[in-house]
């Protein structure tokens, strides 16, 4: 009897609690709003009054503020630094990951551990001999194969080789500007060769005579000048003005120079990689060294992200990375695979960086340094990755020591 009347008050008190939660469920709204006359409902109950109940809607609905609680927004509150920092960091995020290429072509993933450019999971072309680095011209790629002297096209689309220019001795870098494409040769004296896509392949143009530099590797340019980093001796940086006749004049710098190897422009400076010297150089138009950064051993080919300049030093297997506007260092990378780290790109949201000493790729998200897993791209460590670029919505990766070029 005593069972009974436990088991009856327990199913009273469970039925009354369940009629509560029901009223106060009942009397708990969302609140809706029209914007853009569009009916919109949130889950907040402290909204409806705000003026800026659309804009909260949209904060909502892509992610960037979750309210106070599952049911309050509280719309009048103080923002702290940290919230802030939460803010404006998820918003960075979303508008990359919302604004890219890949995302239009709705390619979110990062490929796998496991392809392997050897058994043709990686998808691979065929290129020439001893592929150096490689650039985009927003349709096609162009791969400098040094052994071979060559400079192969390739549809990005296909992955097919459209066609190969010769005469290009000890092709090296790449450069797309003026609606042609630049490649260095690797030699002494250097040599600038030029290519125009719109007619049929053959033997590259020579452009600069004997005046550049030893041995030009890295290239760049800053919306009038050609810019190559030469890393023979001496070591010098050259700045060539394309003129209606041939050959274009060039003018050496050498002063503070060891081995200068990679070279970008910003927008604002010229940055120059020494290889010797450990350093990263602002350089201006004069040819004068403005500020010294120390890098990690041996920087190679750096990216520009927008912010920070991402190093990769080849000797010491890190990457270092710089904020352009002060020079400072903002981090120095290690792990991730990094070994034998050549050259940096960035694809509007990661940064890859290639292992020309293990057939692996290091990946992090460029916002905030977020490492995302490495990736092999063959289990020989013989295709020996060097050169990469990114056409926005793939990495385009030269393996050295297979002579092909793959899409990731």
């Amino acid at each position: 009897m005593k069972f009974s009347r436990r088991l009856s008050i327990r199913v009273s008190l469970l039925i009354a609690m369940i009629a509560v939660l029901t009223i106060l469920s009942a009397r708990h709204h969302a609140d809706t709003g029209s914007c853009g006359g569009q009916t919109t409902t949130l889950p907040f109950t402290d909204v409806m009054g705000s003026q800026f109940f659309c804009q909260i809607a949209e904060a909502f609905f892509s992610g960037l503020a979750n309210g106070t609680s599952p049911t309050t927004y509280n719309p009048s509150g103080t923002v702290s630094r940290d919230q802030m920092a939460a803010f404006i960091t998820r918003t960075q995020d979303s508008a990359l990951r919302r604004g890219s290429k890949r995302a239009a072509l709705q390619q979110f993933w990062t490929s796998l551990q496991g392809y392997d450019a050897s058994a043709g999971n990686l998808g691979t072309t065929s290129v020439g001999s001893n592929p150096r680095l490689v650039q985009s011209d927003g349709t096609n790629l162009w791969v400098a194969n040094n052994t071979s002297g060559t400079v192969a096209q390739i549809d990005a689309s296909t992955g097919k080789v459209l066609g190969t220019w010769t005469g290009a001795t000890g092709a090296f870098g790449v450069l797309v500007a003026m609606g042609r494409v630049f490649v260095t040769g690797d030699t002494s004296p250097g040599k600038l060769y030029m290519i125009d896509p719109s007619q049929p392949p053959g033997a590259v143009t020579e452009v600069t005579g004997s005046g550049l530099g030893v041995n030009p590797q890295g290239i760049g340019f800053d919306g009038l000048f050609i810019l190559t980093a030469n890393f023979g001796t001496p070591g010098s940086v050259s700045i060539i003005e394309s003129t209606s006749s041939i050959p274009w004049p060039v003018t050496n710098f050498t002063a503070g120079f060891s081995e200068p190897r990679g070279i970008l422009f910003d927008g604002s400076n010229i940055w120059v990689t020494d290889f010797a010297a450990n350093t990263l150089l602002k350089v201006d138009f004069g040819g004068n060294i403005l500020q010294t950064v120390n890098v990690g051993q041996g920087p190679s080919f750096p990216a520009f992200d927008g912010t920070n300049i991402w190093v990769p030093n080849s000797i010491d297997n890190s990457v270092t990375v710089v904020r352009a506007s002060t020079g400072a260092v903002v981090a120095t990378l290690t792990g991730n695979g990094l070994n034998g780290p050549e050259q940096a790109a960035f694809d509007g949201q990661r940064i890859l960086v290639t292992n020309f000493q293990q057939d692996i790729v290091s990946l992090w998200k460029a916002a905030d340094l977020t490492v995302i897993e490495p990736v092999r791209v063959s289990s020989t460590n013989q295709t020996k990755p060097f050169g990469v670029c990114s056409d926005g919505a793939y990495f385009w990766i030269t393996l050295n020591g297979a002579g092909k070029l793959a899409r990731f």
